[in-house]
């Protein structure tokens, strides 16, 4: 039986930068309570990152599995233009499967289900449905600039990454780099931490590391 997380302090907004809002939120249990500085920081800012998301344990689970996992090399673009470009993305991935999944996966997915409740009620975002997948970037993989919404598909609302790695230092490298309106702002992997960001409204990219790098991306989508 997993717990979410053994921290029990909540954090509010931070200043950082030119006066510009990061949202902060260290979290033992999701309710509406704890889910409020995330919420805040979603409505202020466009994005928000949970420092402890899910537990000790739960985030090693994660991280074994994804280790273990049989993963693919992924593709980029739509429909015809779909191809490999590992220049310009190189992670391994599998997709994860709420029905059919480890106790660890499961924990994971009711997490992230009150998340979308918790939001729904506090932003109206509309949110419907989580897709995500783990994901695996090897030393010097990285994935470049872009936008996680398509041009032809604005079903992807709210994107996520949950990190899965232990005892990561910012000389390993491999940060999320989210580019903001004047400056850019690099969110290094470490294990339990959680990002969103609206999903069309964010350029971003993977930066290369020097170790592998473990982590689930997910997308919280609309009603198509």
């Amino acid at each position: 039986m997993f717990a979410t997380s053994s921290a029990a302090v909540i954090g509010g907004i931070l200043g950082i930068g030119n006066g510009v809002g990061f949202g902060y939120a260290r979290i033992m249990r999701l309710t509406s309570g704890s889910i409020k500085p995330i919420a805040d920081a979603i409505h202020a800012e466009g994005y928000a990152v949970v420092q402890t998301f899910l537990g000790a344990d739960v985030v090693r689970a994660l991280a074994d599995e994804c280790r273990d996992a049989d993963l693919c090399v992924t593709a980029v673009g739509r429909g015809a233009n779909r191809a490999e470009h590992t220049e310009i993305r190189g992670d391994k991935t599998r997709w994860l499967d709420d029905v059919d999944a480890s106790a660890a996966v499961r924990t994971y997915f009711d997490a992230m289900n009150t998340l979308r409740v918790e939001l729904n009620h506090a932003l109206t975002l509309g949110l419907e449905e989580l897709e995500a997948h783990f994901a695996m970037y090897a030393p010097g993989a990285r994935y470049g600039r872009h936008r996680d919404r398509f041009r032809d598909d604005d079903a992807r609302v709210l994107s996520s990454v949950l990190y899965l790695n232990d005892d990561w230092n910012e000389s390993d490298g491999g940060a999320l780099r989210l580019y903001l309106s004047d400056h850019h702002l690099d969110v290094y992997p470490s294990g339990g931490k959680l990002v969103l960001f609206l999903s069309a409204d964010f350029d971003h990219e993977v930066l290369p590391a020097t170790r592998d790098r473990f982590s689930i991306a997910g997308w919280f989508r609309r009603r198509a």
